[in-house]
């Protein structure tokens, strides 16, 4: 029993236990999207509601969230292959944002937004 409180309050003990605290912890500190970030959703939402998509592309988003950031790697991955058809900056920017939580949900409101936004004047 002594070995054992005397190694709990050891500092290798302290390390583990710090460690383990923010083992399974979501980031917090993530910074805002770059203006760059939010131009490309913007521009996202623009081509999606050009084609008349928002309801079906609002609920693929909707189901999607959980599984984002396994999207973002199969991007990673597939880059070398997509590249060919899409910029690769924007791929990877892409590629980026959906290891973001928040990404899918600020697409979703700027799809919104752009369906609700009367005719002729600028969404929000």
């Amino acid at each position: 029993m002594a070995v054992l409180s005397s190694w709990l309050r050891s500092p290798r003990a302290e390390n583990l236990r710090q460690r383990l605290l923010h083992a399974f912890a979501l980031r917090a500190d993530q910074q805002d999207l770059t203006a760059d970030d939010l131009a490309l959703l913007e521009r996202i939402a623009e081509a999606i509601v050009a084609r008349r998509m928002a309801a079906p592309a609002t609920l693929f988003l909707e189901s999607l969230g959980p599984m984002n950031f396994l999207g973002s790697q199969a991007l990673h991955f597939l880059a070398p292959l997509v590249e060919c058809v899409f910029n690769s900056s924007e791929l990877a920017q892409v590629a980026r944002l959906l290891e973001r939580r928040d990404s899918l949900h600020r697409l979703t409101a700027f799809i919104e937004a752009k369906v609700t936004a009367p005719m002729g004047a600028p969404a929000r």
